[in-house]
């Protein structure tokens, strides 16, 4: 999901003072990226809008301490980044859980340099040995065309693959996680970065079409990625957005195994994202960021049945059974205009009766913040 950048709020996360003012800091060896991954169920956790609440006021709403917390970046980091994120790693450092960085690269590829993913491995070092787990979501949605780095699959792949090899030899307590945008609409037409790359042309019938490969073209390779992620929203049933709709049954599972069918057109043709990067390659699956958009004042569906019947797929009880790699999912709590209705969105769901409702529907599956492991620690069952 496109958004603008706000590093500057991660300030309100923190609700603490300045690095210098902080009582020293503890170290200790960190636990390996491999064991990073939940020994059963999935880690649940959180995109909070920094700037209106605090991790602690979410974890209090929602009556859970969430097992991790996402936050975005330039990349090579913008000025001030770096002491926001270390205020960030402070919080989480106290209550526990990992931090979701994801980095974008809005300079272009070409500014993802060796120097800078040293100095980035550097510090992820620093904030594993205080207990921090971090996993790197690098220029994610790299197969739209809306971002600065975006369907360029061979200079992706080399930067992809520049900062894993940075990540893997100097913080061995981070893990890398590749997460493209979900192929639907695919190759997304008329982006300001729409690319005409001959690699992206998989099918060979000389053009680029939504019949050709929206992933494979932008994978950097098994040795390189330790985790798959893709963000799952639902904006409703079909073009233009802006209306309050209720899901159709199953479309969250649909649209992550490449089989659904919605009403604004039929996606079948889409690989099969979780059985082959999940189940192929082995690796854990993550859903980044996912809610149902709701827009105020907009014709349809009441809050509380659309953004519920969203929950009750992403959170079903089944889900840990039928998708027994997926081991992550983030809820987008934000509440914010969105350009792609012209208008306010509100995706949250922990806030007034929405939230108690929430709260009900949890799943059992869900991990939090006390099973991520930290100081060398194995994942809790």
């Amino acid at each position: 999901m496109k958004r603008a950048l706000a590093a500057a709020l991660v300030l309100a996360l923190a609700g603490c003072a300045p690095a210098e003012e902080q009582a020293e800091r503890s170290t200790c060896a960190p636990t390996p990226a491999a064991d990073l991954v939940p020994a059963s169920g999935a880690y649940l956790g959180v995109n909070l809008e920094w700037g209106r609440q605090t991790l602690a006021e979410y974890a209090a709403d929602l009556g859970e301490q969430p097992a991790v917390a996402v936050s975005f970046a330039h990349f090579p980091f913008a000025p001030g980044e770096e002491r926001n994120l270390d205020l960030a790693v402070d919080q989480l450092a106290a209550a526990g859980g990992m931090l979701l960085l994801t980095l974008e690269p809005h300079d272009g590829l070409p500014a993802v340099t060796g120097p800078a993913s040293g100095d980035l491995a550097e510090r992820l070092d620093g904030w594993n040995r205080r207990g921090v787990p971090v996993i790197v979501r690098f220029a994610h949605e790299m197969n739209g065309s809306w971002y600065a780095w975006g369907q360029q699959p061979a200079e992706y792949v080399a930067a992809f693959r520049r900062v894993a090899d940075a990540v893997h030899a100097g913080a061995p307590g981070s893990a890398m996680m590749w997460a493209p945008n979900y192929g639907g609409g695919y190759p997304f037409a008329g982006g300001e970065h729409q690319g005409d790359d001959s690699a992206l042309d998989t099918d060979g019938d000389g053009t680029v079409t939504g019949a050709d490969d929206p992933y494979a073209p932008y994978w950097p390779g098994e040795d390189a990625v330790d985790w798959v992620g893709m963000s799952l929203y639902h904006w409703g049933s079909a073009w233009p957005w802006g209306e309050n709709e209720v899901p159709e049954p199953g479309k969250f599972v649909a649209q992550l195994t490449g089989t659904y069918a919605g009403l604004a057109g039929d996606d079948r043709g889409l690989p099969d994202f979780y059985g082959v990067y999940g189940e192929q390659h082995g690796k854990p699956v993550a859903v980044p960021e996912t809610a149902a958009l709701y827009a105020p004042g907009r014709r349809g569906a009441a809050e509380l049945e659309l953004k519920q019947a969203w929950w009750r797929q992403v959170y079903d009880p089944a889900i840990a059974v039928q998708l027994p790699r997926l081991a992550m999912v983030n809820w987008f709590e934000w509440d914010k205009d969105e350009p792609e209705i012209g208008g306010r969105v509100d995706w949250t769901a922990t806030t007034g009766t929405i939230g108690k409702a929430y709260g009900a529907d949890l799943p059992g599956w869900a991990r939090w913040a006390d099973a991520v492991p930290r100081c060398g620690s194995p994942p809790s069952p």
